[in-house]
């Protein structure tokens, strides 16, 4: 579930001593940069059990194990000034939001409010929809399971002139629509799927791309490529690594872990990251063994030393 903050890189180098001094260090070492720090930031529903319990106090947690940058998932009940002012005073910044479609067509210009008092910079749909909400209202395992497996390419072409619709909605206020994948965009739907006809059906110009990692690589794709491909299209990535997949395991239901442990090479995707038009890339951990801010610094030191930066 990017770049977050403003803080100063470390490649700076102190300019003002002499010439010859500066030559004698850089023979005596070659010095590596790390990434920049400020592009990380944290999926908020990483900690959503402890934001439901202790919303600022949970933020400071998050800010204690290093990020400056958080998306949102819901602000339990929480007015956009107060939560303004929480993450101010944890010293965060909430630069995107996620929503559904459904609840973004229901309240399209209060979402806009919020996210305008709130200073967010994206507003990022999670979920799809259909036409016609009745397709899906009787599934078993509810609408969400059933969209894993029963959007066709029609529903698709819908969603895209959706997104079009709200993206033109959120440019006009200043804000930024992007939508952010799971699994389902990946299956075959006869020689295409919905992914590509997101990509091809979307104007650039009003709706961008939140890639989640994880859920490319779970769902049979592949990050690079798509990066490579459209390096203009996607602006934030989903950080997440997965474990390994047990026979029988649906896609969508892969466990997460901490960054490092599980099966996903990050190198080769972060060496695209950083060709592309990436600004943020935001640390998404959904399942934890170890306690939650332990596996969160992990993740924060990791996308540290080796993230697009």
């Amino acid at each position: 579930m990017g770049s977050r903050g403003n803080l100063i890189s470390r490649r700076k180098f102190m300019a003002g001593g002499s010439i010859a001094t500066a030559a004698v260090l850089f023979q005596s070492k070659t010095v590596h940069a790390a990434p920049s720090e400020a592009g990380i930031g944290v999926q908020l529903y990483s900690v959503r059990q402890m934001l439901a319990q202790d919303f600022p106090g949970t933020l400071a947690k998050v800010a204690d194990a290093g990020y400056r940058n958080v998306e949102a998932a819901g602000f339990y009940n929480h007015g956009a000034t107060d939560v303004k002012q929480m993450m101010a005073t944890a010293g965060l910044k909430c630069v995107s939001a996620h929503y559904s479609l459904a609840d973004l067509l229901k309240a399209a210009d209060a979402t806009m409010e919020y996210a305008n008092t709130l200073g967010l910079e994206y507003v990022i749909c999670s979920s799809p929809s259909v036409a016609d909400p009745a397709k899906f209202a009787h599934a078993p395992g509810g609408a969400w399971q059933a969209m894993q497996h029963g959007l066709t390419a029609d529903d698709w072409k819908w969603n895209a002139g959706q997104f079009n619709e709200m993206g033109r909605k959120m440019k006009a206020q200043g804000l930024k629509f992007g939508y952010h994948n799971h699994t389902m965009e990946f299956h075959d739907l006869g020689g295409t799927n919905g992914f590509q006809i997101l990509l091809r059906d979307t104007d650039p110009s009003l709706v961008t791309m939140e890639m989640d990692c994880g859920w490319v690589v779970a769902g049979g794709g592949n990050p690079v490529e798509l990066l490579t491909k459209y390096p203009t299209r996607f602006s934030m990535l989903h950080v997440k690594d997965l474990k390994a997949a047990e026979p029988g395991d649906e896609p969508g239901k892969r466990i997460s872990t901490e960054l490092g442990r599980g099966v996903i090479d990050y190198k080769p995707i972060f060496a695209a990251a950083r060709k592309a038009a990436i600004r943020y890339s935001i640390v998404e951990q959904e399942d934890f063994d170890i306690p939650v801010f332990d596996a969160l610094k992990i993740d924060y030191e990791f996308m540290r030393t080796q993230g697009p930066g």
